[in-house]
């Protein structure tokens, strides 16, 4: 497949109210622990970047504020789960998830949970700097939950789900992997719908589109935009074409 370079300028906010306490804690001690090495530093096997041999590999882009990807990670210490986020105030609420600590006081934050599994990675930053260093079929799952949508027609360029992200995408997931979109803006799912199609590089696999996936976690911004009235899509897709002896 011919993959055209993928526009890595990031458009959207960094930082958001100043952290304190117990997130300072996290950020500064748990997350060197588990942050993904720099793209240079990839191993080839992803499954090395763990201190066990993961069943499978999930990648979540744009964690947001990181209950999805926390409360998976719980549900499924045998899977192994990739995280990415640029804004800084969503990647310290994941640790916060992750430890059951939301003091203030760090003397109370512990590195990890107890009999929690070490299975979540953590790139604080824009996931497509490291698109290139991942192998070829790298993840079993791939999710994309609510994105920034970027309303402004000017602005279409900037949406995630689409253009030249998806033959990465494609790439990435296993021949019978999944990519799962999740947004409760009706015009970016219509978007992302014709730019998928366009593609055909993926087929859709679930029929109800209002019906959440079959273990999916609520997130806090879900619950913001049900109680005001937006309704949420969800597709699933599983790549199309892939070649049967690499995955």
């Amino acid at each position: 497949m011919d993959l055209k370079p993928v526009d890595e300028r990031f458009y959207g906010r960094r930082h958001g109210k100043k952290l304190k306490g117990g997130k300072v804690f996290l950020m500064e001690n748990l997350l060197p622990k588990i942050q993904m090495p720099k793209a240079e530093d990839m191993p080839k096997n992803l499954s090395k970047l763990f201190d066990f041999t993961p069943k499978e590999l999930w990648l979540e882009v744009g964690f947001g504020g990181g209950e999805h990807l926390a409360e998976q990670a719980k549900r499924n210490p045998n899977i192994a789960f990739i995280g990415a986020e640029p804004f800084l105030n969503g990647v310290a609420s994941l640790l916060a998830h992750l430890n059951g600590s939301w003091g203030t006081d760090t003397n109370q934050a512990r590195l990890l949970e107890e009999n929690r599994a070490d299975n979540v990675r953590v790139y604080p930053d824009d996931i497509r700097h490291l698109f290139d260093s991942f192998p070829d079929n790298s993840f079993n799952r791939i999710f994309i939950l609510y994105p920034d949508p970027w309303p402004k027609s000017r602005h279409e360029d900037r949406r995630f789900a689409g253009g030249k992200n998806l033959p990465q995408l494609h790439r990435l997931l296993k021949t019978n992997g999944q990519l799962r979109i999740a947004t409760d803006v009706q015009e970016y799912a219509d978007w992302a719908v014709e730019q998928i199609e366009q593609s055909g590089l993926f087929k859709r696999i679930n029929d109800d589109v209002r019906r959440p996936f079959d273990d999916w976690v609520s997130t806090r911004y879900e619950q913001k935009g049900l109680k005001a009235g937006r309704i949420p899509t969800y597709l699933i897709y599983t790549p199309i074409g892939k070649d049967e002896n690499k995955a």
